[in-house]
Formats: structure tokens, sequence, C-alpha cells
């Protein structure tokens, strides 16, 4: 496992940097070469990181959601989504930006042990409530840094510089397929928020409060609600709609993982 935890980042950045190559203007290289090196190479790194998430939660008895574990596990599935993305051509670019927070989350439950263990006997619901949560804030995650390449390819175009490598799809396409990825969190979320407050003491054992979590999530609801209607109703697009998903994905970040840290790390609770 220690091995493990020194292959798996090692990995993922030796695949940024194929992709950061693949993406600077002016070299002389293979893009298609350097695509499928750094494809290949993040399929093994999320095959490990698989692994790794795999027995640092899963416990004899339970599972431990301690905040590193957790920040894995999310890093896991936005990795996991941006090569998904990748694939199919709907998210060129973003392996760039999301392979290297995945090399520095992986191995945080090896360098940061802080054990908080949980037990749902007889309860999957929870579970399934839980694993929704996550795959929507790792949507979300891959929806924000999906934004910030739609940024700067916009303000490289305004500039007159080169096209990166191998070509990309039109903006307009680009930001097309975003937007159906925050069409899927955004149903996501609202699953969660909704089965979150209607079965919140069968789930955890305790009523539902307006602790900063839930604060927090339901204004990344409302701005999300807000972006989607925008959408649909008045066609917003551009700089001001990838705002909007910069803003939303803040406020998710602070209660999924800013929340999480000041309890865990900062409170010791």
């Amino acid at each position: 496992m220690i091995l493990l935890y020194l292959l798996v980042p090692a990995a993922y950045l030796v695949a940024a940097l194929l992709e950061w190559g693949r993406l600077a203007p002016g070299k002389d290289r293979s893009p298609e070469r350097s695509t499928q090196g750094a494809r290949w190479l993040a399929a093994l790194a999320l095959a490990g990181h698989a692994v790794l998430v795999d027995a640092a939660v899963v416990m004899p008895d339970g599972f431990d959601v301690s905040f590193a574990n957790m920040l894995s596990a999310v890093a896991g599935l936005t990795a996991l989504f941006a090569w998904l993305g990748t694939l199919a051509r709907t998210l060129p670019g973003i392996l760039a930006v999301v392979l290297p927070v995945a090399a520095v989350a992986a191995p945080l439950p090896a360098l940061f042990p802080n054990p908080h263990q949980v037990s749902f006997p007889g309860e999957p619901f929870a579970l399934l409530h839980i694993a929704v949560a996550l795959t929507a804030f790792s949507l979300f995650i891959v929806a924000a840094l999906q934004a910030v390449v739609l940024l700067g390819l916009e303000r490289r175009l305004h500039r007159g510089l080169p096209e990166p490598a191998g070509g990309m799809p039109p903006l307009l396409t680009l930001e097309r397929l975003l937007f159906r990825l925050v069409d899927i969190g955004f149903v996501l979320l609202t699953l969660t928020l909704v089965s979150g407050a209607l079965f919140s003491e069968e789930l955890f054992g305790k009523p539902l409060r307006l602790t900063h979590k839930v604060v927090f999530s339901i204004l990344g609801w409302v701005v999300f609600a807000a972006l989607v209607f925008g959408r649909y109703r008045y066609g917003w697009r551009g700089k001001s709609a990838l705002t909007w998903v910069l803003a939303g994905s803040g406020l998710l970040l602070l209660a999924y993982v800013g929340s999480k840290f000041v309890l865990e790390v900062l409170l010791g609770r």
C-alpha cells in the first residue's frame, strides 16, 4: 500500500505533464501520442486510486468518512469524470487541471489519518444518499474546472493565440456539453437535499438542522437553480454563465469541504 501511495500520485503527475505539453502552444510534438499516453497513465492511476480509497474507507464494521478520506474519494471521482469526458471529447483539456489535484489528494489518507468511523446497519439508503451527494459534488467540481478551461480558451481566442495541438471542438459546443454536466449535477444535488431534508432522522439518527453545511448547500442549489432557469429561459451563456458555475461550485466547496475541514481539522470534532 505504501508503494501504491507513491505510484498513484506519480502516474497522475506524469499524465498531467503530458497533457500540459500537448496544450502548450508553439512546441514540436506528437499530439496523438501524448494524448494516448496521458489517458493510459490516468487510467492506471485511477485504478490504483480506487484501491487506495477502498482500503481507507471500507472498514470491517462500517465506513471511515474522515476529511482526508472523503477528499481523496471526491478527487478520484472528479478525475474519473474528467477522464471519461476526455475519452468522449466532451471535456478536452480538463485532465491537465484535474490530475494534479488528484495527485495531491490521493495520499492524504496516509499522511493525515483522522478516523471518523460510521456504521449504517440495515440502512443502505444512507449509503446511497452519501454516494449521490459525492457524485453531485464531483460533477460540479468538474464543471467548475471546465469553466476555468473555457475561460482560458476564450481569452486565448481573443488574443489571437494558436489553438492547442490536436484541435478542439468549437467553444459553443464545449459550453453546451458543460451545461449538460451542470444539469445532471443539479438533479443529483436536488435529490441529495430533498432526501436529507425528508429522511434526516432515518439516515443519520437526528433531525435536520441548519448547519453551515446545509446553509451553503442550499445557497449553492439556489445559484445553480437560477443558472439552469436563466440558461433555458433567457439563453444565458458566455463569461457571465461560466461565472455562475464557479460561484455555485464555490458555495458547494464551502459546504462539503470547508465545513468538514473546520469541524475535523480545526476543531477536532
